[in-house]
């Protein structure tokens, strides 16, 4: 039970804290004024014909 604790506490602090920051980090990535091209390119894969 006692390494349950500790992983408990680690995930509800530090894990939180990681992922918010991955969160953001994502996010800032595809916002970013070089991201337009790729998005669309990506969007488009779909309707491509093989």
């Amino acid at each position: 039970m006692e390494t349950y604790t500790a992983m408990r506490h680690f995930a509800d602090s530090w894990g939180l804290l990681g992922m918010t920051f991955f969160f953001l980090g994502v996010v800032l990535f595809n916002f970013r004024p070089g991201a337009k091209k790729a998005a669309a390119q990506a969007s488009a894969i779909p309707l491509k014909e093989d």
